[in-house]
Formats: C-alpha cells, sequence, structure tokens
C-alpha cells in the first residue's frame, strides 16, 4: 500500500504533474472541470496515436487487423446471419462472438449511409480511402467513449468516494482516472493496431462496478456481454465464477441469487446466439470460428510460458495439436484453481481485484492459442489498483508494452511506442520519497535490462543465423518478469486482510 503525505496524497505520486495539476485546479477553485480536462487529454492523445499507421496498413493482399474489422461490417450489413461465420473464410473471417458481429453490423449500418462504397460486398477489401479511415478510427473511439470511459469513472466514484477526507478524495479520484485511461497498451491496441478492446473491457468494467455495489445480477449481465463481444474475457471467469458463488453463500437469500444468475447467463447467452440456434450445424460452425484450435499452442512469438519453452524444447514439433490442448489445459486449471477456490471461500472485494489479475494472467502465461494483446486482460485489474500497487502497477505496465514492441515495431508503430510509454511513466511521477532502496533498485535493473534490450536490438543487426534472435530475448525477459509479477499478485491475494475497496453503501 502507497503511504500518504501530510495533504492526504499517495506519497508515491508527489512528483506527478497530475497532482499539481489538480492542486492548481482546487486553488483556483474550479475542481468542477477536472473530469472535462482528463477526458479532452485522453482524447486528444488517442486521436494523435491514431494519425500512426495501423495493422495492414498498405500491405497487401490481406492487409492485416484494420482489414479485418473493416471486412465484418461489410459482410454483416450485406449477408444474412446464417453466413457470417462461413462466407469467404480465407479472407478474414469472421472468429468472433456475436456481440462483436452485431458491433460491426451498427457501424457498418451507419457506414453505409455516409458511404456505400466503404462496404460494398466483396469490392471494397482493402479500403483504405482517407475518409474511411477517418469513420474507422471514429467507431473505436466513440466505442470506448461510451463504454470503457464512463466504466472508469464510475469504479473511481465507487472505490474512492467514501474517504472523508476531501482532498484526499478527489486527489485520488481524478489520479485513478488518469492513470487508468491513460493506460499506454491499450491506446496502442486499439487506436493505432485498431481493435475494439475497450468494449470488451468496458463491459467487464462495468460489471466490476456492479459487483462491488453488490448489484449482482446486473453485473452477470454486464460480464456476458463481455464474453458475448470478445472471447479472451474468458481469461476472468474463474474469479468472476468464484466470486458470484462465494456471495451466493454469503449473502442473505443466497439460494435465490445463485437461480437469478443461472437465469440471467443462460438468457443473455440465449438472446446474443439466438439467429443460430434453430441449426446444429449453424451454433457448431459459430464455435468452431470462435474456438480455433487448429492454430496450435501459440500465434507469433507471445511472452507466455509455452513459446519461452519453446526456445529449449520444440512443443509443437513433438506434441500433437490435442496434447497441447491438453497440456495448457492442465497447466491453466492448476494455476487458476487455488486462486478461485481461495477467492470463493473469502469472497471479499480487494481480494477479488487480485484474483481477476491472476486469472487473467494465468490463462495468459499458460492457457492455448495466447496472442501479444492478450496482456490487455491482465492489465486492466492491474491498473486499477494503481494507487494501491503503485510499483507493481508500473513494472507490469512497463513489461506489457515492452513484450509488444516487435509487434508493434512491424506496424510502423515505434515512435508512438516510446511517447505513449514515456508519458505514461511521467504522469505517475516517478519514486516517492518513502520508496525503498531495495525496490528502487530492483525495478531498476529491470528497466536498464529493458532499455540495453532496446539499444541493441536498435543498432546491433542480429546474426543471420539467428533473425529473431532480438525477439525471443523478448520474449525470455518478458515472460520473466510476467511470472516473477504473478508470484507477488498471487501472495497479495493469499495475505490481504484489509477490505479497503468497499462501497459508500451497500444496497
Amino acid at each position: 500500500m502507497a503511504t500518504t503525505t501530510k495533504d492526504s496524497t499517495p506519497s508515491l505520486f508527489v512528483h506527478s504533474p497530475v497532482l499539481r495539476a489538480l492542486q492548481r485546479l482546487v486553488q483556483n477553485q474550479t475542481l468542477w472541470t477536472a473530469p472535462l480536462i482528463i477526458i479532452l487529454f485522453a482524447s486528444l492523445i488517442r486521436w494523435i496515436i491514431a494519425l500512426n499507421p495501423y495493422s495492414g496498413y498498405n500491405s497487401p493482399p490481406l492487409y492485416g487487423d484494420y482489414e479485418a474489422q473493416r471486412h465484418w461490417m461489410e459482410i454483416t450489413t450485406h449477408l444474412p446471419t446464417s453466413k457470417w461465420y462461413r462466407y469467404d473464410l480465407e479472407w478474414w473471417g469472421l472468429d468472433y462472438p456475436p456481440l462483436t458481429a452485431y458491433h460491426s453490423w451498427l457501424c457498418g449500418m451507419i457506414g453505409s449511409k455516409i458511404n456505400a462504397s466503404w462496404f460494398a460486398l466483396d469490392t471494397s477489401r482493402g479500403m483504405e480511402s482517407a475518409s474511411s479511415k477517418l469513420f474507422m478510427r471514429s467507431t473505436a473511439y466513440v466505442s470506448e467513449a461510451l463504454i470503457y470511459i464512463p466504466a472508469v469513472y464510475l469504479y473511481c466514484q465507487i472505490v474512492y468516494s467514501s474517504n472523508k477526507q476531501f482532498l484526499k478524495k478527489v486527489y485520488s479520484m481524478h489520479m485513478a482516472a488518469v492513470l487508468i485511461l491513460m493506460q499506454p497498451a491499450l491506446i496502442m491496441i486499439d487506436h493505432a493496431h485498431f481493435q475494439f478492446n475497450s468494449v470488451m473491457l468496458g463491459f467487464t468494467l462495468l460489471s466490476i462496478d456492479c459487483l462491488l455495489t453488490r448489484h449482482y445480477v446486473l453485473g452477470a449481465i454486464f460480464f456476458c456481454a463481455s464474453l458475448g463481444f470478445k472471447q479472451m474475457a474468458l481469461y476472468y471467469s474463474p474469479a468472476i465464477f468464484a466470486f458470484l458463488l462465494g456471495r451466493c453463500f454469503s449473502e442473505n437469500k443466497g439460494f435465490i441469487l445463485f437461480i437469478k444468475l443461472g437465469l440471467t447467463v443462460i438468457t443473455m447467452f440465449a438472446i446474443m446466439f439466438s439467429p443460430w440456434l434453430r441449426s446444429f450445424d449453424d451454433i457448431q460452425q459459430v464455435f468452431i470460428r470462435i474456438f480455433p484450435v487448429a492454430r496450435g499452442l501459440y500465434e507469433d512469438k507471445v511472452a507466455n510460458v509455452w513459446c519461452a519453452v519453446n526456445v529449449v524444447v520444440k512443443l509443437r514439433q513433438i506434441l500433437s495439436v490435442e496434447s497441447t490442448v491438453r497440456l495448457s489445459l492442465f497447466a491453466t486449471l492448476l494455476a487458476v484453481l487455488p486462486i478461485s477456490i481461495h477467492l470463493g471461500i473469502f469472497p471479499s472485494k480487494r481480494r477479488f481485484i487480485y484474483a481477476m489479475i491472476n486469472s487473467s494472467l494465468a490463462f495468459f502465461l499458460f492457457s492455448f492459442q495466447v496472442h501479444e494483446k492478450s496482456i490487455l486482460l491482465p492489465l486492466l485489474p492491474v491498473s486499477l489498483l494503481v494507487l494501491e500497487e503503485p510499483i507493481a502497477t508500473t513494472m507490469f505496465m512497463n513489461t506489457a508494452m515492452f513484450s509488444m514492441f516487435p509487434l508493434l515495431k512491424r506496424e510502423g508503430l515505434v515512435m508512438a511506442y516510446y511517447i505513449t510509454s514515456i508519458m505514461w511513466n511521467w504522469l505517475v511521477g516517478g519514486y516517492g520519497p518513502n520508496t525503498s532502496l531495495t525496490t528502487r533498485l530492483g525495478t531498476l535493473g529491470v528497466h536498464i535490462m529493458f532499455t540495453v534490450w532496446h539499444i541493441a536490438e536498435a543498432f546491433i543487426p542480429p546474426p543471420s543465423n539467428l533473425p529473431d534472435l532480438y525477439t525471443v530475448i523478448n520474449v525470455l525477459m518478458s515472460c520473466g518478469s510476467f511470472t516473477l509479477l504473478f508470484g507477488y499478485y498471487v501472495y497479495r491475494q493469499f495475505t490481504i486482510t484489509s477490505i479497503v475497496i468497499e462501497p459508500k453503501k451497500s444496497q
């Protein structure tokens, strides 16, 4: 936990420019403008980053993730639902759950009203006109503004508004909001690389907000929406399930709550998948697309255990796909079950946030078919604890960005990578006066290793027989850091006793 100074601000952030700006607003009696300034600043940074290239920019024949998102808007607006998961799968076939498809349909319908050529069936493939790119960038921003940003502010209000000291409440709420909204990894992936992860994360955060305020059924609805948008939200499901099950045993009328939650989940998924429930072949095709087991243990070089182990033991060469599925499932369950059981027995709200970190990070490290971008899932609950766990959050954030550098470099996003990473660390403000020497030396050592890697990668070409040398070293360094942080967060979950994250009033 961060200690506080005599003016009730977290000591780690005494050098933060955010704190100085908030103090100035208090002195000038214009604090009411803080949310507007924060949102405008976050929006400005997102639009500046959006000026950079995106995944697949000017890279025929298949382009990249940008074209995938555009293509899904194309097929959902022109084809019946029965063909959404079947149409020309070689050209970015739809492989996300139905809520992504509905979102694509809505964006495509709006875009087609503006300019039908942007999403003309087949003939619009590879569309990269300036006007269509502006519209696509706008869909990412508006989607985040409608779901993720309100969820962040609601979380900060729930967690920090109960502080009786006015300055502590004000500084904590706005400081947390700035650091969560300016999280560089999400900005880079959604607004540079181009995806809609903020929608999934926004629904998850709305679910967390509801669970912290004991609106359990509404929380279940939002989490089902998160799962219905991207299947990666399954990373959170053990913690969500364990927390809700634990609450069913500790709340009054817990059995009735259990029935309500079960009916809610069934109803939500029935509604989202309803267009495909009429045919077994249709629903089977949807799940085949959502869970592409045939792709293998992992894609590209991602900073998880299997990719790191692959440096020494070529798992994909000595094991069949079925064997790697079983291996990853066993390892993931081995990591997740103790976390979930502990949370289910002791379902406190503070422990719940740690369990969300541990569950999602365990999936990232050990599960099947992990992508670099999947680190965004543990980053959400990690960033929620930025004021309570500032050193660990900063380490996790910088390691996450470092792990994605090879991906971002391929897309011409090196400058944006450095700017967003440095900016977030600048907003944090560096070490506080009460940070121990051991912590300073440990974190400094990790950051020196990252810096040395960047210098070597930029100026020393790898050997011709080891073209991926720097990427492999990046994987090993990042995986090692994530594993150590996983151990730390598990330790914190099992040892915390005080409950700090409590709503002001219980329902």
